[in-house]
This record gives C-alpha cells, sequence and structure tokens, in this order.
C-alpha cells in the first residue's frame, strides 16, 4: 500500500487492494478476509462497506486497518484479530485460550435440539444438560436460548477458556442458566444421573493430521483443544466409558468427533453396555460429525 497515493484511498479501492494482496500471500479466504478487517477496523457492517464504497479514509483509518492486514499476512485468524466470531447467528466474544467456533459444531447444537425440542418432549424448569469442554461456551450458551426451561453446567480445564465462556453468557443473557465449573472432564462432578443430556466437543485432532493443519490453526489456536492423542480419541474414549453414569435414564449424549471417527465412536459407546444403538449426523459437506446416542431405560 502506497504511503502517499496520488487519490485519497476509497474503502472499494482498499478492499480490491486487500483482497489481491492477501491473495498473492496466500492467506486463506482473501475476499472475506478483507472485508472483516476493514468493516472492523472503521467501526462499520460489511454491508455498510458497499453502501459507503466511496469513502475515503482518513490517515488514521488507514493506518488502523494496515496493522489489522499485516497481522492477518502472518495467518492470525480474523476471529483473533476482531475478537469476535458469528455462531448460530449470534455474536460471540473470542480469543487465543479457546477455539474458534465454526459452523460443523452447529449440527452439534441441532443434534440435541432434534431430541429435546420435540412435541413430547419440551424441557422442564427441572431438567439439566451438561456440557463438556465448554471453551468460548459456544454451544452450551446456544442451547440454553433455544431451550429456556433448562439449567445447564458447562465444565472446561482452562480457567482462561471459562472466563471468556463467563462473559460471553452475561453478553447473551444466560448467565442465570448456566453454571460454570472448572474441572477435567467429569472430575468435579460426583457420579449421578442427573442430566438429560450431555454435549461435547472435545479435542479430536490425530497427531499424524496436527502436523499438517494450517498454519493459522496451529500457530494460533490452542493446542490442547485440538490434539486428542495419536489416534485423535483419547478425550472422547474417556467420555465414552464415563457419561452414562452422569445421564439419566433416557438421556442422551450427543458428541461431535473429526471425519472418519464415527465408526469408532459408535462402537466405544456399543462397548459401554449402556446406550440403544447410536447414530452418525452428516455436517454441511457430508462428514460424519456427531454421534448421538439415547441412554438405556
Amino acid at each position: 500500500m502506497s504511503e502517499t497515493p496520488q487519490s485519497p484511498w476509497t474503502i472499494v479501492a482498499l478492499l480490491r487492494w486487500a483482497t489481491d494482496y492477501f491473495s498473492d500471500k496466500g492467506v486463506s479466504e482473501p475476499r472475506a478476509s478483507a472485508e472483516v478487517l476493514l468493516a472492523h477496523a472503521l467501526g462499520l457492517s460489511r454491508l455498510d462497506l458497499y453502501l459507503r464504497h466511496d469513502q475515503p479514509l482518513a490517515p488514521e483509518e488507514l493506518a488502523r486497518f494496515k496493522a489489522l492486514v499485516l497481522r492477518r499476512r502472518q495467518s492470525e485468524p480474523v476471529a483473533y484479530i476482531t475478537g469476535h466470531r458469528e455462531f448460530w447467528s449470534l455474536d460471540f466474544l473470542v480469543n487465543p485460550a479457546v477455539l474458534i467456533p465454526r459452523p460443523e459444531t452447529e449440527i452439534l447444537i441441532q443434534a440435541v435440539l432434534d431430541v429435546l425440542k420435540t412435541e413430547d418432549r419440551r424441557p422442564k424448569t427441572e431438567d439439566r444438560g451438561l456440557d463438556v469442554g465448554t471453551g468460548s461456551g459456544a454451544v452450551v450458551i446456544a442451547l440454553a436460548r433455544e431451550l429456556p426451561g433448562m439449567q445447564w453446567v458447562a465444565v472446561d480445564v482452562s480457567q482462561a477458556a471459562l472466563a471468556l465462556a463467563r462473559e460471553n453468557a452475561w453478553r447473551h443473557g444466560m448467565a442465570r442458566q448456566i453454571h460454570f465449573l472448572q474441572a477435567d472432564l467429569f472430575g468435579g462432578l460426583k457420579p449421578a444421573p442427573r442430566f438429560q443430556v450431555v454435549v461435547a466437543n472435545l479435542p479430536y485432532v490425530p497427531r499424524r493430521e496436527w502436523e499438517q493443519l494450517p498454519p493459522e490453526i496451529r500457530a494460533f489456536e490452542p493446542r490442547q483443544a485440538l490434539l486428542g492423542g495419536e489416534d485423535g480419541l483419547d478425550f472422547i474414549r474417556l467420555l465414552a466409558r464415563q457419561a452414562h453414569r452422569y445421564l439419566c435414564p433416557g438421556g442422551w449424549l450427543a458428541l461431535e468427533v473429526g471425519a472418519g471417527q464415527a465408526p469408532a465412536v459408535m462402537e466405544l459407546l456399543a462397548d459401554a453396555g449402556a446406550y440403544h444403538p447410536p447414530a452418525a449426523l452428516p455436517d454441511y459437506q457430508g462428514i460424519l460429525r456427531v454421534v448421538r446416542a439415547q441412554r438405556l431405560d
């Protein structure tokens, strides 16, 4: 970007320049990155960028945008740069202490709603749900909004993640429905059939795949929230052996899993001997992304 352009930099000119620059540098989603960062720098929506396409930028606005572009050039995720990520049509605060919520995790939300939000099974005020590995709180907050009759416990081993999840819960008016607990899996809970649903998005990336992840994931997102051991199933295996002890009879377990892991996870649940036959649900790309099973009565 020229420091002294012959004519003022307009919004549309900057979008073109930043998109081309990101493309040349191999940055993923160059156009979307340019739009989100410029909107953030100017305090506008992405739609506003096009409504004000010929608006010139002041020198301080240019400097602010340039600093964001340089961060993105170093593969830093857009969500960490802006501090925000949309998930389930809600705006969540994010930082490097938590994974960035992804569209495929919305399948986990839908998998729970499909069995709890039905005509013959409406949640009651005494019903409880458990979110294991809550991270930013995106999953439990979305579920709490969709199922207002339920109370939730959200567990994470990271104190920094829980602090952010609490802040997100307050921002979305869900703090009174969710109790946050620092623990490793079920470590802070006494085994008892008290939950109507247990939901979890645990680390599931196998070690061999970890080494091949793009730099914007491997270098910036928390390793402990991604790496699931040699086969990716270390944490899911532990949860599958224990979850039925915390589920009420007829309660549901829903797990997000990695590509190709659904058959192995279904076998783990079958081996537990506490569930009806599990089912695997595909994400938007047809990958079996969620395994769901009902506790035997």
